[in-house]
């Protein structure tokens, strides 16, 4: 009997749509919901295994095989840049990362060939992204890296302005922030390890047809 396909899930915001995704495609399980403290799920009829990780660690499986697929939000993959072949753009779990400060702050930018001019502490949980967008702006940084309660930051000192993940936006306004800039737009990627694409390769692009018919019928009902 073949090797199982392992499909690794992201807890947190995207997990409803993923599992809906996968009951799509005839991948689905009994115990499998958002609510649940199960990890793994065998679904032995279809030769799979669905498995629920941080959402910061769905990249790390597939890139270094304890996954074959995965499905993450483009922001992680910006982020970390893993080796991953990245098929299918989803649609769903739709955010934006944005530059943000507090209201009543100057949104005043450093002109062109400053270097004397003290930089700016911005606070984030995408380090690595953050780095790469003040680079291209050529404004200096220093970078404060958290994992949660990013809008504090500049409340309480620590930071002048954040970058963080913004749904509606609702979350800035409660802490008296303001966005000044739009860095990117994120949604649910499918992601595959590179061997996998090679040593399971029916059975991947087999799935990777399945969730392509499946997006493009949910875009005919919408």
């Amino acid at each position: 009997m073949s090797a199982p396909v392992n499909i690794v899930l992201p807890k947190g915001r995207l997990l409803s749509d993923a599992i809906e995704l996968m009951g799509k495609i005839g991948l689905s399980h009994k115990a499998l919901s958002p609510e649940t403290r199960q990890l793994s799920f065998q679904l032995d009829d279809a030769g799979v295994q669905l498995m629920i990780v941080r959402d910061v660690d769905v990249a790390t499986y597939v890139e270094y095989g304890a996954a074959d697929v995965g499905i993450v939000g483009k922001d992680r993959l910006l982020e970390t840049r893993p080796s991953v072949y990245e098929p299918l753009d989803l649609r769903f779990g739709l955010c934006r990362i944005v530059l943000a400060q507090p209201a009543h702050a100057s949104t005043d930018k450093p002109s062109a060939g400053a270097r004397d001019i003290k930089p700016r502490r911005v606070a984030t949980k995408y380090p690595h992204l953050t780095e790469r967008y003040f680079l291209h702006k050529g404004w200096p940084v220093e970078i404060i890296k958290l994992s949660g309660t990013i809008e504090l930051a500049p409340l309480v000192g620590l930071a002048d302005q954040i970058v963080d993940i913004v749904d509606t936006g609702a979350t800035l306004r409660a802490h008296h922030l303001v966005e000044v800039e739009e860095l990117v737009r994120s949604t649910a990627r499918l992601i595959v390890n590179r061997a996998s694409l090679k040593t399971k390769y029916d059975r991947v692009h087999g799935m990777i047809e399945q969730l392509t018919r499946a997006i493009g019928e949910g875009e005919e009902h919408e």
